[in-house]
């Protein structure tokens, strides 16, 4: 055995693991994935740099308590009908900076995984990776995103990461179930770790190749309210509102029969977080006590949500302060209500109720 995957088991065992899975129906065989809840947080490289130093950011992420980082690496192409799929210098990491920060979790005694992202160079307001329609054919966009992903599971897999994501919210392909197939077979031959996939919120139920991932990945940008943050922000009115995404959240994780992982969650520190979650260019004012206030309700709606394996909060990168109304929580009270958030015991969560 390699000595990579050697420390990769060393470094899952020391937060616990479970015991090898089956065989997926797919053939391909089924991982351990790690045992204990992910109180993670989303960590993007995408400084200008791309050998710009992140170690102080995994060092502010796990001051906060989190056991797990989600390294996000972007690689763009050019339209949404384009296959020219290709790291751009100025907003992607040098691969050696990519192998260099999963060093620098690990040593820093989180848990490490990577997520590969295809962005768009050149949309309109509507247009984003969910609607990607390759004009010159599916074989030239999956040979791009294989030339993009491949590297990253070699890096993941030397660098010791527990998880690897094999692609993010990208809707309108992932209908060609045996592509994923195929591309998640050949991540198998690189990476021993878990496999999962990113769907988006409203696009989970869609995706027809869970059975050959470890988990089922999704992000949590459910809209919560038809208006502002005020509309929701009392305990009682999220724990309400978080009553139907929770039950799709449930029913899905039975359906499927696997562990389901919160890829995303985050807010941005805008009054319209909580109807709109994942828009960050709204350009509506700063209101830090929103972004906290939907925090909170998360979770407390998902301290009651067995059916999930953990959650990565999207995204520690960005200057962050009081002025900030992006995503990101840092030097706001938002990380204070992280830092509550992960300390809670969450081996303590209920299991009644949907749980099969």
């Amino acid at each position: 055995m390699r000595v990579a995957v050697l420390v990769l088991l060393l470094g899952m065992l020391a937060f616990g693991t479970a015991l090898a899975g089956p065989r997926s129906e797919a053939g391909t065989q089924a991982v351990a994935v790690p045992d204990s809840f992910v109180r993670g947080v989303g960590l993007g490289l995408f400084a200008t740099d791309p050998d710009w130093d992140y170690g102080p950011l995994v060092a502010e992420i796990r001051a906060r308590g989190a056991t797990d980082v989600l390294l996000v690496v972007n690689a763009y192409q050019s339209t949404r009908f384009a296959s020219d799929i290709a790291l751009r210098p100025g907003s992607s990491p040098s691969e050696s900076n990519v192998a260099r920060t999963l060093r620098q979790v690990r040593q820093a005694g989180m848990r490490a995984a990577l997520m590969p992202v295809v962005r768009l160079e050149t949309r309109t307001p509507h247009e984003w990776r969910g609607v990607i329609a390759p004009a010159d054919g599916l074989d030239a966009w999956f040979a791009a995103y294989r030339r993009f992903v491949m590297p990253l599971a070699r890096a993941a897999q030397t660098e010791g990461a527990v998880r690897f994501v094999v692609g993010s919210e990208l809707s309108s392909l992932e209908m060609y179930q045996e592509r994923w197939e195929d591309l998640i077979a050949e991540v198998r031959t690189t990476f021993d770790g878990a496999l999962t996939y990113s769907a988006n919120w409203d696009h989970a139920d869609e995706v027809p190749f869970w059975d050959s991932l470890d988990e089922v990945g999704l992000t949590a940008y459910f809209p919560l309210a038809m208006g502002t943050a005020r509309d929701v922000s009392s305990p009682a009115q999220l724990a309400r509102a978080w009553e139907t995404p929770r039950a799709q959240i449930e029913a899905l994780r039975a359906r499927v029969g696997k562990p389901v992982l919160v890829t995303e969650v985050g807010y941005v520190s805008q009054p319209n977080a909580s109807a709109r979650p994942w828009d960050d260019a709204s350009g509506g004012v700063v209101d830090l006590r929103a972004q906290q206030q939907l925090y909170r309700g998360f979770c407390d709606a998902f301290a009651e949500t067995p059916g999930v394996s953990g959650f990565y909060v999207w995204n520690w990168f960005g200057v962050g302060g009081p002025r900030d109304r992006g995503f990101t929580p840092r030097g706001k009270p938002a990380a204070t209500e992280l830092t509550r958030c992960f300390s809670r015991d969450w081996a303590a969560r209920k299991t009644s109720g949907n749980r099969s």
